[in-house]
């Protein structure tokens, strides 16, 4: 009868001399060693990644195409910490894991396999909690902000559009309402300006709501400026067009761009969840395979 040495180092007709005792098919010491030095390996390279990325970032030269250089970058890296550390904690969960004598061959190769599954699985939920507030803080924040900034945009009215400021005296005076009282020659100082700004305020807000202003508006609106500028009333009227038309285009061109940048925050969430799960996807992979590795070195040594 011809004699078969096993993964485990030993003959077939040894292993068959075994009492058939169930053996622990999880090694959990090994487990947790290598699960252990994966997490410990993810965060010495992370904080590594992390000094490297402030070094050559620099807020003064920031442009969209460094910005999403940088991106790429991090994701990389994050990518590379993945596979090394996973590689690591599975090897050493296959090669500290119990020797399985009376254990077939493809047995050992499965439970390797699993070892450094298992080891990664812990490592990572290890890392999900230590790390898991500033992990979903840097993925939901892009999206987050970019999900406010759309909101308000909806929800702004002209004096956000128009960029509205406050005086000391607290009241709103955006720039386009400031354009309609606007004179050559100086003028005597009026005890009612605050509230005729208001009120001129007030109608640019309602108007951009429906996007015209109504010729009732405009006439009211420009006897006002004529008899505060001095200049004719068909001049005034025509400004107080040309500031309402300024007003509504400045507040159309921020609600583009704030949804632009909407939907590039919502993109680049997307496509860092989509690269971490495909980094991590790789990890339990490697780990896997390392283990195997690290199991056969450990049983071919002996």
């Amino acid at each position: 009868m011809s004699t078969t040495i096993t993964a485990s180092g030993l003959t077939t007709a040894e292993i068959d001399s075994f009492d058939d005792e169930p053996s622990p098919g999880v090694s959990w010491g090994a487990i947790l060693a290598g699960a252990a030095a994966a997490a410990a390996l993810s965060l010495i390279l992370l904080v590594l990644g992390a000094g490297l990325g402030f070094s050559v970032a620099s807020p003064w030269s920031a442009t969209r195409e460094t910005a999403a250089s940088v991106g790429s970058a991090a994701l990389g890296w994050l990518a590379f910490t993945q596979l090394v550390a996973s590689s690591v904690g599975g090897y050493l969960a296959g090669r500290l894991r119990i020797r399985w004598v009376n254990v077939h061959e493809d047995e050992v190769w499965f439970r390797d396999t699993a070892h450094g599954l298992l080891a990664w699985a812990v490592a990572t939920l290890v890392a999900a909690a230590v790390l898991g507030s500033a992990v979903t803080g840097l993925l939901s924040g892009a999206a987050q902000v970019g999900g406010d900034v759309a909101k308000m945009a909806t929800t702004a009215t002209a004096a956000a559009g128009a960029g509205a400021a406050a005086n000391r005296d607290g009241v709103q005076t955006p720039y386009f309402v400031d354009t309609l009282f606007r004179a050559d020659t100086p003028q005597p100082a009026d005890p009612n300006d605050a509230q005729t700004r208001a009120e001129a305020l007030r109608i640019f807000v309602n108007d951009m709501r429906t996007g015209s202003m109504g010729p009732e508006d405009v006439r009211y609106l420009g006897q006002v400026v004529a008899r505060r500028t001095g200049i004719p009333p068909a001049d005034a009227e025509k400004r107080v067009a040309d500031a309402f038309n300024q007003a509504s285009k400045a507040l159309v061109n921020e609600q583009i761009s704030a949804k632009q940048a909407a939907d590039e925050a919502r993109k680049a969430a997307a496509y860092s969840a989509l690269w971490m799960f495909v980094a991590l996807l790789a990890g339990a992979f490697f780990a896997s395979l390392a283990a195997l590795a690290g199991g056969r070195q450990r049983d071919d040594r002996i």
